[in-house]
């Protein structure tokens, strides 16, 4: 299944578009049965089950970790000296803590800003207008350890397929906003959006990076 699953959906990709395949909640076993076919990034959104992973996985060549949960900053000195990207930096002070956790490393680590436009309360993220107030600040400028990369963002949990497409079109417009008025297109380059149930979706609004997790690996397993 997992096999098939990674062919069918990467087939699909038009060029540009990379699958984050999330193994959260399942066994190293299901992430070698993935990698053995090609799939080399893989999404994590717990620091501590990453670092076990991480461990008993370090000898696949090319293998890259996106952590893509909301991250703790007591967490991030786990992940900081391995990890690829960072998908989800909702505050300030997250970016602070991954900055000094890039400089004890002795890397500079690749983050995107996770955008809240889904009509939910429960998403973590900033709003559109305070992510722009936060670049405005000019504070992230400081960070020498820290390169922001992108974007990173959730549709309304509905059926409402106009209203995910609106949500994802509004995270692609400050996108755009942002790599234009900030960033060079050579770094500022990622639109992590897009999951099972809505890649098609967020892949014509522009996303760079889908997550996709049960519908490769099934239900979780622990």
């Amino acid at each position: 299944m997992i096999a098939e699953e990674i062919h069918r959906i990467t087939e699909a990709l038009p060029a540009g578009v990379r699958l984050v395949a999330v193994s959260k909640y399942h066994p190293t076993e299901a992430i070698r049965e993935a990698y053995a076919v090609g799939q080399r990034v893989f999404g994590e959104s717990h620091a501590q089950e990453l670092q076990r992973k991480h461990e008993e996985l370090t000898g696949l060549e090319g293998l890259e970790w996106h952590f893509i949960g909301h991250l703790q900053t007591n967490k991030v000195k786990y992940i900081a000296p391995y990890v690829s990207l960072i998908h989800a930096v909702d505050t300030p002070r997250l970016l602070t803590e991954i900055n000094r956790q890039g400089e004890r490393a002795e890397r500079r680590l690749r983050c995107l800003l996770q955008l809240h436009v889904a009509q939910e309360e429960t998403k973590f993220g900033f709003t559109p207008d305070e992510a722009m107030t936060f670049l405005d600040s000019g504070e992230w400028q400081q960070f020498d350890h820290v390169e922001l990369a992108g974007i990173m963002a959730m549709a309304t949990n509905t059926d409402d397929t106009s209203r995910i497409r609106n949500d994802f079109h509004r995270a692609r417009l400050f996108f755009e906003q942002a790599r234009d008025r900030y960033f060079s297109p050579d770094t500022f380059n990622e639109i992590s959006m897009g999951m099972s149930d809505d890649w098609h979706i967020a892949i014509d609004e522009g996303a760079t990076l889908i997550r996709i997790g049960t519908q490769i690996f099934g239900h979780r397993v622990y």
